[in-house]
């Protein structure tokens, strides 16, 4: 039983055990179980016509791609931003909006600029045809 409670202790996530024993804790948000994950190196090659990336087709349009960690937003005809889709304040990467061209964390509220001199890691990007390229 010992060996067992000590291993959901190494385990479990403090704010958990701390509720438990009974200390009171507010998170100011939590972070995704991959954010430390650090995101392959190299190009990714996306092909646009596929209906997951329908959102993209006018400008203004974007996505959070959570199978390549990316925000995409659709800035000209012939032009998409990518972003790493990891909050700079703790790396959630799931809960994104966006808003007067700032794409916004919902876990705690902060705003981060929709283009490549904010605080939102940005990557190189080239179309061809329907093919979006993305390096990192």
């Amino acid at each position: 039983m010992k060996n067992k409670r000590r291993e959901f202790l190494k385990t479990a996530c403090a704010p958990v055990v701390l509720s438990v024993l009974g200390i009171p804790l507010v998170a100011a948000c939590s972070s995704d179980e991959d954010a430390e994950e650090p995101l392959a190196q190299g190009s990714i090659e996306i092909d646009l016509s596929q209906s997951q990336f329908r959102a993209l087709e006018g400008v203004n349009g974007w996505i959070n791609y959570t199978a390549e960690k990316l925000l995409l937003i659709r800035v000209s005809t012939s032009e998409i931003l990518a972003f790493n889709n990891a909050c700079p304040h703790q790396g959630n990467r799931n809960g994104w909006s966006l808003q007067n061209n700032s794409f916004i964390c919902s876990y705690h509220g902060r705003e981060f600029s929709a283009d490549c001199n904010g605080s939102l890691q940005c990557y190189t990007t080239a179309i061809s045809g329907n093919t979006l390229t993305v390096s990192r």
